[in-house]
């Protein structure tokens, strides 16, 4: 961990230079609490098991039981947490602690990154496939005050990924939901995504939280970052984010590119009482399931996106949901998903655009594509031979994905 800086929430956690700091006010922390506080925020993707922790920040020196409740004790107090209410360091019983709040790896930009990041597109990708390694995290600020998180990855001619629910910046290389996605996208251009509102590592308590505030903070990105036109990604519900934005600024979106997308949500599409009931059903549940942490409402949750998943990958959304924002959160999601509708303004897209849908998605229904594509002008409709929401990358049908992503982006 030599060299590395740790933020979350107000906190940065300053490794080399032992200091924790709050809003850049240095932190009283006790040597071994700090050590604790390090080794558990840097294995913050697992569980650390105590004796793990005991050999890591007591080495070979015999200490009993307490003196690891001592200092976890003084590491949650020292960054606002407690046993009680366990926000950003969780006891998992008969297991060991684990770091969950939402986290950021810090590393200084090299001058070469720096000059790219100013200046747009570099000229070859000398860094090497993207990673997470090659990432670079940064923050800017919406229109209401709320803290967005964005990230920069690859090098070439940019596409933005409009933001979608269940993303996180520094996750996501981890889990086989979008790794794939970021390492394949960033091939020869440069990926600039961000974590939305509530969401990730942007702020989760924020005071608005409405499809309008989901267009403002893809305007605030894209003006932070300096792009003057560029092509636009959206994903799920992303897509009617996309959408919304094409319109708004048709001077910015050069092409756009629409998957598993949707121009109006549940509530919104349903054509009887029936549908109507089912759609109001389908979120009571979601309610219930997102509130209590259900795991068995997860596990159904899990293989809507992804039924041809294996259990594993089942489980491993599951871990990556529940640490990309709070239960009251996803609810809040899934209320404003179902309220979607783009419908009316989606002729007024001027750019060419692509739409991408799974032919059998259980999630969000092929119809919506083909809705879609009838409401803009300039669009073309490809069904992809899969099952899945989210495309895995063990399918055929995502490398057909790619290739269509990348010839209609070479037009």
């Amino acid at each position: 961990m030599v060299g590395e800086t740790f933020c979350f929430e107000e906190y940065e956690l300053d490794v080399p230079g032992h200091q924790l700091r709050r809003d850049g006010e240095s932190v009283r922390l006790e040597p071994r609490a700090f050590d604790l506080l390090c080794h558990l925020i840097a294995n913050r993707d697992r569980v650390v098991p105590k004796n793990e922790l005991l050999d890591t920040v007591w080495g070979d020196r015999f200490v009993s039981d307490a003196a690891l409740t001592t200092a976890l004790r003084t590491a949650r107090l020292a960054i606002g947490d407690t046993g009680r209410h366990q926000r950003l360091i969780r006891t998992v019983h008969r297991r060991g602690y684990q770091f969950v709040a939402p986290a950021v790896l810090v590393r200084p930009a090299s001058p070469a990154a720096e000059a790219g990041h100013r200046g747009g597109a570099a000229a070859s990708n000398v860094g090497g496939p993207a990673s997470a390694d090659s990432q670079v995290i940064r923050f800017c600020q919406a229109g209401d005050g709320t803290r967005l998180a964005y990230a920069s990855v690859g090098t070439g001619p940019p596409l933005v990924k409009a933001a979608n629910w269940m993303t996180h910046l520094d996750l996501e290389w981890t889990t086989p939901v979008w790794s794939h996605w970021l390492v394949d996208l960033a091939r020869n251009r440069r990926l600039i995504r961000y974590d939305e509102r509530g969401c990730g590592l942007s702020d989760w308590v924020v005071p608005s939280f409405t499809f309008d505030d989901w267009v403002d903070d893809l305007h605030s990105l894209v003006e932070a970052i300096g792009l003057d036109r560029f092509p636009l990604l959206g994903v799920s519900q992303g897509g009617a984010v996309a959408v919304a934005y094409a319109v708004r600024h048709p001077e910015r979106v050069s092409r756009l590119i629409l998957a598993g997308a949707y121009a109006r949500g549940r509530q919104v599409r349903a054509r009887d009482d029936i549908e109507r009931s089912a759609a109001a059903l389908d979120l009571d549940l979601a309610r219930v399931g997102w509130s209590h942490q259900d795991p068995r409402f997860l596990q159904v949750f899990a293989s809507q996106f992804l039924p041809d998943g294996s259990p594993q990958d089942w489980e491993e959304f599951i871990a990556f949901q529940r640490r990309t924002t709070s239960p009251a959160n996803g609810v809040r999601f899934l209320e404003e998903f179902a309220r979607i509708d783009v419908s009316a303004i989606a002729h007024r897209v001027a750019c060419p655009t692509l739409i991408l849908h799974s032919r059998d998605d259980g999630r969000v229904p092929a119809t919506q594509a083909t809705e879609l594509a009838a409401l803009i002008p300039d669009s073309r409709l490809v069904l992809l031979d899969s099952r899945n929401h989210l495309l895995a990358s063990s399918e055929p049908a995502w490398g057909e994905f790619l290739a269509h992503v990348d010839a209609f982006l070479s037009e």
